[in-house]
């Protein structure tokens, strides 16, 4: 199952981010510190035409420590780019922000010149709660679920410093099908455009291989990776008490109960894709969506010419 998700909304914060960058000093992009790869917009970079970037690794302190710490020496060495890892509910590292701002754009600051900042993410990464955070009081609504702020907000953090916040934003067609299931564990995407079952399944395969001790000390268990997906699942909800008629496991409560607890952190701190892993996931979306394109491409030659569009190629000349 390929997950997709992208409102309409969406499509109008794309073109208002392309408007507004134009007047833009540093792009702050936020990002997932379980899944600094899949939360990375694609076309963000694309829209904000090579600005000066701070890519925040936010909710650090759910993630794997040690990746995170491989997570930020990658983008790092990007040029252009500084990266920093950040806990939005900690007022002392959000101030580190406009510091990294000021070192990006030196030239900026003061009455004259003052620093305009355009923050961007998928949804429920956590922006509205930095952003409150930040400027001390309760500016942007915020809420565990996708799709929260739908408009623009300009945010003053001094006198020369703005804050543009947009809604949170993914990209039309997600190539990298385990970004997919990645961005559904975390909440990035709304509960309709996914199977929970399914992405529940995905996750506990990842974890079982990466985490199984957390696993087992949270759903006391014994075993863990050596189960398959299904008899994990299983396992968690006849632990969990998710059960129906006859004592049969209710499967959709334990991906519920699966997903929450990632979520939430219950289970500990742990990081869904390492850099290299992210890389060779993205290397092998982009074979098969570059294949998914000759065959639509086919596909939409043959109608063409059947309905006399184009001529029909004379495959003798090609001889």
């Amino acid at each position: 199952m390929a997950i997709q998700w992208f409102p309409g909304h969406m499509h109008l914060t794309q073109k208002a981010i392309a408007e507004r960058v134009k007047n833009i000093d540093v792009v702050i992009e936020l990002l997932d510190a379980r899944l600094p790869g899949s939360s990375a917009n694609p076309m963000l970079a694309e829209l904000t035409q090579g600005k000066p970037t701070l890519k925040v690794l936010n909710k650090q302190d759910l993630a794997d420590p040690e990746r995170t710490v491989q997570w930020l020496a990658h983008y790092n060495s990007q040029s252009g780019t500084r990266a920093i890892g950040l806990d939005a509910s900690m007022a002392a590292p959000a101030k580190a922000l406009v510091k990294a701002c000021f070192e990006l754009a030196p030239n900026r600051g003061g009455m004259v010149k003052p620093m305009r900042v355009l923050i961007c993410g998928i949804p429920n990464v956590g922006k509205s709660t930095l952003i409150n955070t930040l400027t001390a009081k309760r500016a942007a609504k915020t809420g565990d679920e996708a799709g929260i702020t739908k408009l623009e907000q300009r945010i003053s953090l001094a006198d020369d410093f703005y804050l543009y916040d947009t809604p949170g934003m993914l990209w039309p067609r997600i190539i990298v099908a385990k970004s997919g299931y990645n961005l559904a564990a975390s909440g990035a995407i709304g509960r309709n455009a996914f199977d929970e079952e399914e992405a529940a399944l995905e996750l506990l395969d990842y974890l079982k291989t990466h985490y199984p001790a957390l696993l087992e000390a949270r759903f006391k268990l014994t075993g863990v990776a050596a189960m398959t997906d299904e008899l994990l699942l299983e396992a968690i909800g006849r632990q969990r008490g998710a059960l129906q008629g006859g004592k049969k496991v209710n499967l959709q409560k334990a991906a519920e109960i699966a997903i929450y607890d990632f979520r939430s952190g219950v289970i500990g701190r742990m990081t869904l894709e390492t850099p290299e892993e992210f890389a060779q996931w993205l290397a092998v979306g982009k074979t098969l969506d570059a294949q998914r394109q000759v065959k639509k491409d086919a596909i939409e030659l043959d109608r063409k010419i059947r309905f006399k569009k184009v001529p029909r190629p004379d495959l003798r000349s090609s001889r």
